[in-house]
């Protein structure tokens, strides 16, 4: 039994043994979740999102799953025993507010910290397996490092709500002693199919294909540090499709427990994007660069490299795509025929 009263199982669920729910299944990495488990031949999956006036219903019209349950009512059929979710065996909560400039910290409570802890509770009660999304953004700036070691994690400060509302979760889990069941998952930079809908939160690919497609141009922040050149600055870049091959590796390792860094492992600048994504648009390679927004200067990242040496001791042998394959594949299968994960003749 753990601190919060918990009895912790040690028996893990493969996906087949029963529903999958899948928080967020609208979303960015959540709609690529889903299309990832259905080409694995799984459709028993409910999805929760909160879908509003913008296009993230789109990511579902070619995913196959059992039913949608709204996120805002989903704690609620949680606490009443719903009936839809009596089979659920598997839980991949990946549904929060990503945005890393949000300002409303009381949302960013309710909706991150607040909502994980009740479905974790629910999920442990019902001796079922718990997949959650934490961030890179827990690290802060970094000076901490960037090791997925739950016994650094109190010396971690994160530069935003956003990242801090992870990190919160994350030292309950530590406290209470979910760790040993559950697995976390620090997602460093996502990008790929699906994320259209994220409005200034997109990456950079997405953003920057369609400048090169109005004025051919890419901009670049440029460097307020003496020890990073103007577009040197460093991100650790992972495709989607190796984000939920990593995230349902978890999920099947029944050894697999705690807290992991998702990324390539490789740091690689914003120039080598940038030539990638030219490369890929067959376009001449023209950049600028531009001052970066004030409210920006001191949250910024300047080098982020997740250490994966835990995840590959599970056996997992990817990432499957290098950052010039990967923006090939985005750019050449989605961004020009401008599909969605699950379209016909999508590239594999």
């Amino acid at each position: 039994m753990n601190d919060d009263g918990l009895v912790i199982s040690t028996r893990v669920s493969t996906l087949n043994d029963g529903k999958i729910l899948v928080t967020g299944g609208a979303g960015f990495i959540g709609s690529a979740l889903v299309w990832a488990l259905n080409r694995r031949g799984l459709y028993r999956i409910l999805v929760s999102d909160r879908l509003g006036s913008d296009d993230k219903w789109r990511n579902l019209v070619n995913l196959h799953f059992d039913d949608y349950v709204d996120a805002d009512g989903l704690l609620g059929r949680v606490l009443a025993d719903d009936p839809v979710l009596r089979d659920i065996r598997t839980v991949f909560h990946l549904g929060a507010c990503s945005a890393t400039t949000e300002r409303d910290a009381g949302y960013l409570m309710r909706n991150n910290f607040e909502y994980t802890k009740q479905l974790c509770r629910w999920a442990l009660r019902r001796d079922n397996r718990f997949v959650y999304a934490s961030s890179a953004a827990t690290y802060g700036d970094g000076t901490q490092g960037m090791q997925d070691d739950e016994g650094g994690l109190e010396r971690l400060r994160p530069l935003n709500g956003y990242g801090y509302s992870k990190h919160l979760f994350d030292l309950h889990a530590k406290r209470n002693g979910y760790l040993s069941q559950v697995v976390g998952l620090k997602y460093f930079n996502v990008f790929g199919p699906n994320e259209g809908h994220k409005g200034e939160m997109r990456s950079l690919v997405h953003k920057a294909f369609e400048q090169v497609q109005r004025t051919g141009v890419i901009q670049l922040f440029r460097s307020y540090r003496p020890e990073f050149r103007d577009g040197e600055q460093k991100r650790d870049f992972l495709y989607v499709k190796d984000a939920v091959e990593m995230t349902i590796h978890l999920a099947e390792t029944p050894s697999a427990a705690g807290i992991f860094n998702l990324g390539s492992g490789k740091a690689r600048t914003w120039i080598d994007l940038a030539h990638a994504l030219f490369r890929a648009m067959d376009r001449p390679v023209q950049i600028e660069f531009v001052e970066m927004p004030e409210a920006l200067k001191g949250k910024y990242q300047y080098f982020t490299e997740a250490n994966i040496q835990r995840l590959h001791k599970t056996g997992y042998t990817g990432p499957r795509f290098t950052l010039e394959t990967a923006v090939e594949d985005y750019v050449r299968g989605y961004l020009a025929p401008q599909q969605t994960l699950g379209a016909e003749n999508e590239p594999v």
